[in-house]
């Protein structure tokens, strides 16, 4: 596992001993039994109020998504992303709580996999949806992609390929040591583990952010110029979910940065140390939430998604939501989105 997870387990080394350091151990028994109680309780809320959330989601888009739409394709795929993330967390719980990893090396590979190729899948996902409305607004193209399923399917699982590209480091030196850990086994004299800081920080965080910066500067410059206030609700959503990711995102990428200098032979001091070990529960209770969140925005910002949201618990439940009324009742557009 990289950063992120390296940061919430290795019995908890990163937080606690920094085996290995040049510099004797500190004594941070307090860190480590903060973080017994608190990661547990923090992981478990996130993974139940989370999954329902985002399972609720997946399955109002699979049920009236438009197949040959791709801004419909990028929530999807940006909430089963959201779910394999999710996945995770229980395993993480149990290993924070109990400090000792207890289901085999196999298992260790798996809840690697889950939790990176949720968190870039979640990154570039995101990256799909700015690019594709900035070049329908900005350039007054039409979507990024063809409006043939068979496209959309293909320009997912490249997203999905460029993910597990992300994470395949961490997959391949993440291993069960000993029975009781599981964290990535880099190589000695190599450079690995500082490359999986700088990758999370490089792809978690600045090309994400550069992107989307740059196209929302230009997309927010062309609306201003446009009356069409379908052409304002076609951001919203996706505007919204940028914001909030980035908001909730940034804290984790910032300590994961001060890790790396502190793997760098900067920040060595007992203090320095104590203080990484408190910061990084504060900073993943804030990241993890963000799991929680696209659901809500769903439910606030995507008026469509709404009343979508709403039809199927009137078709799923008929006796109990017969007699709800709708936010609206007229039928949708072939090619109408969740976007707006």
């Amino acid at each position: 596992m990289n950063a992120s997870i390296e940061n919430n387990s290795d019995d908890f080394a990163e937080y606690y001993s920094y085996e290995g350091d040049p510099a004797p151990p500190c004594n941070n028994s307090h860190v480590k039994d903060f973080g017994q109680v608190f990661l547990p309780t923090l992981y478990s809320m996130v993974f139940i109020v989370g999954f329902i959330g985002n399972g609720l989601v997946a399955y109002v888009l699979i049920k009236y998504r438009q197949k040959s739409n791709m801004a419909d394709m990028c929530l999807l795929n940006l909430a089963m992303a959201d779910l394999l993330f999710l996945i995770s967390l229980p395993f993480l719980a149990h290993y924070a709580a109990m400090n000792q990893w207890t289901i085999g090396n196999f298992m260790c590979k798996a809840v690697t996999a889950f939790y990176m190729l949720g968190f870039y899948g979640s990154i570039f996902f995101m990256i799909l949806m700015t690019v594709d409305r900035y070049v329908v607004i900005v350039h007054a193209l039409a979507s990024l992609i063809s409006r043939q399923h068979s496209a959309n399917v293909a320009l997912a699982c490249f997203m999905w390929l460029l993910s597990l590209m992300a994470s395949l480091p961490t997959m391949i030196f993440s291993q069960s040591k000993n029975g009781s850990t599981c964290k990535p086994e880099y190589p000695d004299q190599t450079y690995w583990r500082q490359f999986s800081y700088i990758e999370l920080n490089i792809l978690g965080l600045i090309i994400p952010l550069l992107i989307m910066v740059f196209c929302y500067s230009q997309i927010i410059y062309t609306l201003h110029h446009m009356k069409s206030q379908k052409k304002h609700k076609s951001i919203r959503l996706v505007l919204v979910l940028v914001i909030v990711f980035f908001v909730f995102w940034t804290p984790y990428n910032v300590v994961t940065f001060l890790y790396l200098l502190h793997h760098t032979g900067h920040f060595q001091s007992c203090v320095w140390q104590q203080n990484l070990g408190l910061s990084m529960p504060w900073v993943e209770t804030i990241a993890f939430s963000h799991c929680c969140l696209n659901p809500i925005i769903y439910a606030f910002v995507g008026q469509k998604f709404r009343t979508l949201f709403i039809k199927a618990l009137k078709e799923s439940f008929p006796a109990c939501f017969n007699k709800c009324k709708t936010l609206s009742t007229e039928p949708f557009e072939k090619k109408s989105s969740v976007y707006s």
